[in-house]
């Protein structure tokens, strides 16, 4: 159950309209849309609401569907997750919660929310979460460790992290047809893709490419859109960065080839201790594609990078750490290549999203049976 897509200019896709009730079939699995308050990724309250409306839609659709065997959740945000301990109840199923963020943190981290009554609401929630929900399902050993500290059971805890398709992302000969179509023939494309949130500080490209504007042959690509963008578009125009490119958010079918088209990626984030738990999935996708990385992140996907010997780390915020090693990475051609088949390698011995949907299948059976397992004892064979 989901709602109509919309994410995250607020506006609903083409082919889709925001109904109280849709059904769909894709891929063989039957999806059901309900009704949401559609807004842009743009302020807290609005997206809140957002999010207040779909676990309301969710919980009365609930009651007119088949009777289920047990009710998955995933939480990006509160009331998402929370609307699985809702259904649970009124279908007397388990429930498994599944935590893609850590929330009030998360917002508390980007500045999005000061107020402390509001703040202690939020974590009081939070702890109610996780200790109704009969499992739970965070995507880092970070979050599990911030689990443990709350109290929570470590036999509740069951980590299965993202992945990546690595038959979608696969390596590919360069888009010349896109490379011609952008311009950039023959240049080393630095390239930013996803969310333009707060939460990633993106200016430091911007200072970076302003360190690197008489390197004539690098041209720094970012590709999305966020609360952000119309904000970091204005500082590119103010700075006359001519070797900055913005593409509003593309289709998934044509990623492949920006992919191609890179030399690097570049994954950013603030610098805040919460962000040291958690490991973006742009970083997947990079490895899976051959392309080095360039991380501004530290914790656990600083651990991740430097096992994977596939890109750089540098300090969060830092533009002339992060302009330095592009002008070097675009210098040695022969170690970018290195770089990309180690990180190739390494997401296929340990991040292949089939072997890890199989785990998260094995902790849904074993619930489902009613049986506790440690999280050690949760296995899958590779096939």
């Amino acid at each position: 159950m989901t709602c109509a897509p919309n994410h995250p200019q607020g506006r609903v896709y083409e082919g889709y309209r925001n109904r109280i009730y849709q059904r769909e079939t894709k891929d063989g699995i039957n999806i059901v849309r309900v009704w949401t308050f559609v807004t842009a990724n743009e302020g807290f309250l609005k997206r809140t609401l957002n999010y207040i409306s779909y676990m309301c839609s969710a919980c009365i659709v609930s009651l007119v569907l088949p009777k289920a065997d047990i009710v998955l959740s995933t939480s990006p945000q509160f009331f998402n997750g929370l609307a699985g301990y809702i259904v649970s109840k009124l279908r007397r199923i388990p429930w498994v919660l599944e935590i893609r963020d850590l929330w009030p943190e998360s917002i508390v981290a980007v500045g999005a929310i000061k107020n402390s009554v509001i703040i202690s609401l939020l974590e009081w929630i939070e702890r109610f979460a996780y200790r109704k929900a009969d499992r739970i399902v965070p995507v880092t050993e970070s979050f599990k460790t911030y689990m443990l500290a709350k109290g929570i059971e470590a036999r509740k805890i069951t980590v299965v992290k993202n992945g990546v398709d690595l038959a979608q992302y696969a390596p590919r000969d360069g888009a010349s047809a896109l490379a011609e179509e952008l311009g950039v023939e023959g240049k080393f494309v630095v390239s930013y893709f996803g969310t333009h949130g707060m939460a990633h500080h993106l200016q430091t490209i911007l200072h970076a490419a302003h360190r690197l504007n008489g390197s004539k042959n690098i041209i720094f690509l970012m590709v999305g859109d966020g609360a952000e963008r119309r904000a970091l578009l204005q500082m590119r125009d103010d700075m006359a960065l001519g070797n900055v490119m913005m593409l509003d958010q593309q289709p998934k079918s044509r990623m492949r080839d920006f992919w191609a088209l890179s030399d690097i990626s570049l994954v950013l984030l603030k610098k805040s201790d919460l962000f040291k738990t958690v490991i973006p999935s742009k970083i997947f996708e990079s490895l899976a594609m051959t392309k080095p990385i360039i991380l501004g992140v530290e914790g656990e996907s600083a651990d991740l990078l430097r096992a994977a010997k596939a890109g750089i780390c540098i300090e969060p915020e830092q533009a002339d750490e992060l302009a330095t090693c592009v002008l070097e990475l675009s210098q040695n051609p022969e170690r970018c290549q290195q770089l990309g088949r180690n990180g190739r390698r390494y997401v296929m011995e340990h991040f292949d999203r089939i072997v890890l949907a199989r785990k998260l299948a094995s902790v849904l059976e074993t619930v489902g049976r009613g049986t506790v397992l440690e999280a050690e004892e949760v296995s899958v064979s590779v096939r």
